[in-house]
C-alpha cells in the first residue's frame, strides 16, 4: 500500500469532540498566545490540529495543535466563525509514538534568528510601517522592537530624525551617541512618540 501523508485528509471535527492529551509539556507565553489569537482571526486556521481518534471514546486527542483548539476555546468570534469545527488531521499511533510525534512538532517549529528578525524590521520600516503596527502585528514589544533596530544600525533607521551633537556618524554606518542622547531616543521610541 502506497503511503498517504495524513494531510490530505483533513476532517472537520467539532470542537466538544476534541480533547487535548496528558502530556504535552509545551506552553506558551501569553504575547505569542495573543499572537496566534491574532494569527488565527486575521488569516483563518491554516493548519489543522493533527489528532489520534480514541474510537472507545469517540474522542479525537491532541497530538499537536493545543494552542489552535485552546484559541477557539477561549474567543467566542473565532468559536462562531468557525462554526465551532476545527480542521482535524488524522494520525493512527501507538501513545508512545504519538508522545514522540508531540515533542517531535514542538521542537521542529525552531526559533527565529535574530539577525533576519532585525532586517525584517528594517524593511517594515523601510516600507513606512511604524513601530506601533510592527508591534501589533507581529506581536512584539517596543523592547523587542528596539533592539531589532539597534542590531542593524541605528543610522539608517533613524535618518529622518534631528539629534543634537552628541551623536556622530562614523565610516561604518554606526552612531556613537552619548548616553543621555540615547536614553531619550529609547524613552522616544517606548513612548510611540518617534
Amino acid at each position: 500500500m502506497k503511503f498517504s501523508s495524513p494531510v490530505y485528509n483533513i476532517i472537520s471535527v467539532p470542537i466538544e469532540k476534541i480533547e487535548p492529551n496528558t502530556y504535552n509539556p509545551n506552553s506558551v507565553a501569553p504575547p505569542e498566545l495573543k499572537l496566534l489569537y491574532d494569527s488565527i482571526k486575521e488569516d483563518g486556521y491554516t493548519m489543522p490540529i493533527v489528532c489520534y481518534y480514541d474510537s472507545e471514546k469517540d474522542l479525537y486527542i491532541i497530538v499537536d495543535g493545543f494552542h489552535r483548539y485552546r484559541i477557539m476555546l477561549d474567543y467566542q468570534d473565532i468559536y462562531e466563525r468557525e462554526g465551532g469545527k476545527l480542521p482535524v488531521s488524522v494520525i493512527d499511533k501507538p501513545i508512545d509514538c504519538r508522545m514522540a510525534s508531540t515533542i517531535r512538532h514542538n521542537r521542529a517549529r525552531g526559533s527565529h534568528d535574530v539577525d533576519l528578525m532585525s532586517n525584517i524590521i528594517s524593511e517594515l520600516h523601510e516600507l513606512g510601517r511604524s513601530d506601533a503596527w510592527i508591534s501589533k502585528h507581529l506581536g512584539m514589544d517596543k523592547d523587542e522592537i528596539l533592539r531589532l533596530k539597534q542590531i542593524t544600525g541605528l543610522t539608517a533607521l533613524f535618518k529622518e530624525v534631528e539629534f543634537g551633537r552628541a551623536w556622530k556618524a562614523i565610516e561604518t554606518g554606526k552612531v556613537d551617541i552619548c548616553e543621555s542622547e540615547r536614553q531619550l531616543l529609547a524613552q522616544k521610541i517606548l513612548d510611540g512618540t518617534l
